[in-house]
């Protein structure tokens, strides 16, 4: 599946979360901006980089309305791990399944060392009020990455 395009509803999804238990989109609605942002897996070094570079601009984030929510194939008890051991303030999704990750087009073939095999391609998407994509970022470089969504969330 291809990725939403920018102005069309966000994908709906109702997952196990850490630490809530359960997270669905619709929950947002009229009240909140959300950043999703998909990544490969808890505790490996670009997805820790990443998840505490949205950690440490949290506050900038939440005050223009908008939660942060990370998204990956791992379970919830990983995601529980990952979140204490760095501290992170927001929730961690878990799509074992891969089939949300699927319907924002993020799972994708990876190729490894000549080893192919399936995975979730970095990105995010900034979902507004109304559960539009307001912004996405396909295949994200972990450097630079939050501050740029930080200010996208700014000029919402």
């Amino acid at each position: 599946m291809s990725m939403p395009e920018v102005g069309s509803t966000a994908p709906a999804f109702n997952l196990p979360a850490y630490p809530e238990g359960k997270i669905k989109l619709s929950q947002f609605k009229g009240e909140k901006n959300v950043v999703l942002y998909f990544y490969p897996r808890d505790n490996t070094p670009g997805c820790t980089t990443e998840a505490c570079d949205f950690r440490d601009n949290i506050a900038r984030i939440q005050s223009a309305d908008t939660v942060v929510l990370g998204i990956s194939t791992d379970d919830v008890k990983s995601h529980e791990k990952f979140a204490t051991k760095f501290e992170l303030p927001f929730p961690l999704l878990a799509d074992e399944d891969h089939s949300i990750c699927e319907k924002y087009g993020v799972w994708v073939e990876k190729n490894m060392y000549g080893k192919v095999s399936m995975g979730v391609q970095r990105a995010t998407f900034l979902i507004d009020k109304q559960g539009k994509i307001a912004r996405a970022w396909p295949k994200v470089k972990v450097d630079g990455h939050v501050t740029e969504v930080a200010e996208a969330v700014a000029a919402l």
